[in-house]
């Protein structure tokens, strides 16, 4: 694609995922519970396990892995160690925070965030003064936007799971459009900014082979080069971070009766060996990220679909009760979200090293869509099959006595 078509997809990608996280994050300060806790609302005490396993493992693995990738490459540049070597040290530094939970997270951050941001501000701004817009692309057609606007929703989107873990401590009267607003713009300036610039970067012509974050380096100059190969490893790492210690929520959200440290000790070491081997392999062929980045998009997009149509259909109920009622055990929310992700992936995907599904087989100007229909037929779908079981499930529960384990509540099939 030219650099204008590749903005364009950029931005209706990161867009849609970026409006979808604000909605979410909105909702935060009313319940005060991480967002797959949220989850059980629709898909229930054990179906929940579904959405909250694969993102306690997408967010423990994949997301551990890519970001890894990207920081021991960084540091494979900026100091010409053995990438395995910086791979292990992003790894560690990555495990230690998290380890120690969301004070940590939110201290390493705060310090972070000055720091990364004059560096790539600096980065940003010198590639799109020397970026060649006229460039014209090889013709990647309909097929390839719909790819590129796939993979950056599914890399804004892959925060919608995390949207309400951060602002559930806000206080219970915060501005929803306050809060959804800032949640929602923090990831739309930010992914729309660095991604434009790097599709600028890939107009510039440069040898610097297939080590990405030197190509997106080689034409800064030593001083900001150098500066931004390590903005890129601490951004790395203050992703994975937030990564890591909410996959430890997303795996407490499933229904284990285990305290928060002990789940962030379980995920911080076990996911981070995974990931790390992982990330070694990820080491010799990064093409597999845009892959990784629409495999994402195929499970949040239904996901969203349930989470979404339920939140509208219980507009009117009280539904707070349901978070932490064992007995809630409806089947529409998962069976809704796995039929469409096994719909929308075995015809729509288009993953050359994996799948490609019958739809872009035949007509290669769809792109990869999956994500699209996934989330269109979950929603069909869950509204289908809510409406016949709300006869038999209760349409409110109202929270009695809360605690970190379980909580008692009191439904009604008003």
């Amino acid at each position: 694609m030219s650099f204008w078509q590749a903005a364009l997809a950029i931005i209706v990608g990161t867009g849609l995922g970026a409006f979808a996280h604000g909605v979410l994050s909105a909702r935060g300060p009313a319940f005060g519970v991480p967002q797959m806790v949220l989850s059980r609302i629709s898909f229930g005490w054990w179906g929940n396990a579904l959405p909250a396993g694969l993102n306690a493992v997408v967010a423990g693995i994949g997301w551990f892995s890519v970001n890894s990738v990207s920081g021991a490459l960084a540091l494979n540049s900026l100091t010409g160690l053995p990438s395995w070597l910086c791979l292990l040290f992003v790894v560690v530094v990555q495990i230690v925070i998290a380890f120690f939970g969301h004070n940590l997270v939110q201290a390493y951050e705060r310090y972070a965030f000055p720091v990364l941001g004059l560096i790539f501000a600096m980065a940003c701004v010198l590639t799109f003064v020397k970026a060649d817009y006229s460039a014209p692309g090889s013709g990647a057609g309909l097929g390839g936007f719909l790819v590129i606007v796939g993979a950056t929703f599914g890399y804004a989107a892959g925060w919608n799971p995390y949207a309400a873990d951060y602002t559930r401590y806000l206080p219970r009267d915060a501005s929803k459009t306050a809060t959804g607003l800032y949640a929602g713009l923090g990831i739309f300036v930010a992914c729309t900014v660095l991604e434009v610039a790097g599709a600028a970067s890939a107009s510039i012509a440069t040898d610097a082979g297939l080590n990405p974050t030197t190509a997106f380096t080689s034409h800064l100059g030593s001083v900001v080069g150098n500066l931004t190969l390590l903005a890129i490893a601490l951004g790395a790492i203050a992703a994975n971070a937030i990564n890591v210690y909410s996959g430890a929520l997303s795996f407490t959200a499933m229904g284990f009766r285990i305290p928060l440290r002990a789940a962030r000790a379980i995920t911080a070491v076990a996911f981070g060996v995974l990931g790390f081997l992982v990330a070694l392999y990820g080491l010799k062929d990064v093409t597999a990220y845009e892959g990784f980045l629409l495999v994402i998009s195929y499970w949040i997009g239904p996901w969203l679909g349930v989470y979404l149509t339920d939140w509208y259909l219980r507009r009117d109920h009280r539904v707070d009760g349901f978070l932490f009622d064992r007995r809630h055990t409806p089947m529409a929310g998962w069976a809704s979200m796995l039929i469409a992700m096994v719909v929308s992936v075995w015809l729509f995907a288009n993953q050359p090293l994996l799948y490609v599904g019958p739809v872009p087989t035949s007509a290669p100007a769809v792109g990869d869509i999956a994500f699209f229909i996934g989330f269109l037929l979950a929603v069909a779908l869950y509204a289908g099959l809510h409406s016949a079981e709300r006869r038999k499930q209760p349409q409110d529960a109202v929270l009695v006595t809360p605690d970190d384990s379980a909580s008692e509540s009191v439904s009604s099939g008003a």
